[in-house]
């Protein structure tokens, strides 16, 4: 007889990890199954290595211009080597706490694949063979793999994914052509251009960073450009070739005219797409949509006591986003009030705010949440928009981060709060704030009661809220 749970969650990931945790916190009996580490890509292979890495390559790069703060030294130099092994002992250490955190809640952790067959089984393959578990509810949180777009020679030895990248120990990437100009595409070119490296980006759309503010895109390609990396917007990947001389190159179509490009390596940086092999058995179908699953706005599929979460079924592929739906969905479960927000109607108006922060670890970081003036003005919103640069921040000044700026959009009737982006040192963690005044519909006249300490880049969210009032021609109450 099948061993039976409460809860089953198929995905070790921040998705399928986070569920867990509320699920036993909440009293269910609850097991995850997982093929191989806990804490999936996103603390395996994807974010916290390429976190670690960035960190590195950044303290390298500080030292490289400190002379300003009157700091020298005769000879800087990096070691890849030490360096993979510092971002291995990041990951180690964060992955140790999700399993101390799994052990202490008593949750089970069944390694293997997980098939799902009819009336919620799950089929686990494991090196010891072949288990069935049955569950209550089960909660799919598989996550996405890399696209590899097909390009003629994707396929030849020097073009990586970001995973294999990640998990090279040696160096030897001194010329580096980055195809995809996305958040994977201009962390990964970050990294390489502060090692030295000799980058190139290859974007097919108009500019950068896809669906992100056209003035954020615009400061960040202005920003690498200065860095040394070379950009080329909308263009067409042909093919990869081997070459002699280089190892590769690259055949890329611009504006009707074809170039080439030598390099020795590519890295393939076109997105991720729900990873979904192998997830169904014979007797089990559940509906797709555009490769996703399907859900409701609950997060059950097309079965009933079957629900997808993160990568699966969302078209924001983040961790924070797959972790706040496993939290979500279990509160569903339970029949318990909501400890988080997804999405917000602000009071008076008829458009749903995403809460989800966006975090790009470039340099300057870049963070956004809530909708752009663009997507307002699209959504026939009338806003009003509160700029700051951050050339006259204080702490700007100090640290010689002068370049960035925050921008705030308010709905212009009632003051609140719709939409923020941020560029500057910190921004990653700043962005928060935002969230935090959007989720509670916060007005800008709220925001401003707000101190701020001095000097801080926080600061610069004061300056922009003040910004806000000036352009609307007062000085005084909203």
């Amino acid at each position: 007889m099948a061993d039976h749970y409460d809860i089953i969650i198929i995905g070790g990931g921040p998705g399928g990890y986070t569920a867990a945790l509320k699920a036993a916190s909440l009293g269910f009996k609850t097991a995850i199954v997982e093929k191989e580490k806990l804490g999936g890509t996103c603390v395996n292979k994807g974010c916290i290595p390429t976190k670690s890495l960035l960190h590195a390559a950044s303290k390298f790069k500080e030292l490289q211009n400190c002379d300003e703060f009157g700091v020298s030294t005769d000879f800087i130099s990096f070691d890849f080597k030490k360096m993979q092994q510092y971002k291995k002992s990041s990951v180690k250490s964060y992955r140790k706490g999700i399993t101390d955190l799994i052990e202490t809640e008593n949750i089970t952790v069944l390694s293997g694949t997980g098939i799902i067959r009819r009336n919620k089984t799950v089929e686990v393959h494991s090196v010891q063979g072949k288990d069935y578990y049955t569950g209550d509810y089960l909660i799919i949180a598989t996550g996405a793999k890399c696209v590899i777009p097909p390009i003629p020679g994707a396929d030849l030895p020097g073009v990586l994914t970001s995973e294999r990248l990640l998990a090279s120990d040696n160096w030897n990437y001194d010329r580096l052509v980055v195809i995809g100009g996305g958040v994977i595409g201009v962390e990964f070119a970050t990294i390489f251009s502060a090692l030295c490296s000799q980058v190139t980006i290859l974007e097919r759309e108009a500019h950068l960073l896809g669906p992100m503010d056209s003035e954020v895109s615009q400061a960040l390609e202005e920003e690498l450009k200065l860095r040394g990396i070379t950009i080329h917007c909308q263009v067409n990947v042909k093919e990869i070739k081997e070459d002699t001389d280089h190892g590769l190159s690259c055949v890329f179509e611009k504006a009707g005219e074809e170039h080439t490009i030598q390099t020795g390596h590519i890295l393939i940086a076109a997105g991720r797409q729900p990873f979904l092999e192998g997830l169904l058995g014979e007797d089990v179908s559940l509906e797709l949509e555009n490769g996703h699953l399907k859900v409701n706005s609950e997060f059950q599929t097309s079965e009933p006591g079957i629900y997808a979460i993160g990568d699966a079924a969302s078209d924001i592929l983040l961790a924070h986003v797959a972790a706040a739906q496993g939290t979500y969905v279990v509160e569903k479960i339970a029949g318990v009030e909501h400890t988080i927000r997804l999405s917000v109607v602000p009071n008076g108006m008829f458009v749903k705010l995403p809460v989800v922060p966006s975090c790009i670890y470039t340099e300057p970081e870049i963070a956004s949440v809530g909708i752009t003036r663009e997507a307002a003005i699209a959504n026939n919103m009338h806003v009003r928009c509160g700029h700051y640069s951050m050339s006259g921040n204080g702490k700007s000044i100090i640290t010689s981060r002068q370049n960035g700026f925050i921008h705030l959009v308010f709905e212009e009737f009632s003051g609140t709060l719709v939409g923020a982006q941020i560029v500057c040192p910190r921004a990653t963690d700043m962005i928060s704030e935002m969230a935090t005044a959007i989720a509670n519909g916060l007005t800008a006249k709220q925001l401003r009661l707000a101190m701020r300490a001095h000097p801080t880049y926080s600061e610069g969210i004061t300056a922009a809220i003040e910004n806000y009032f000036e352009t609307k021609g007062e000085q005084g109450n909203d």
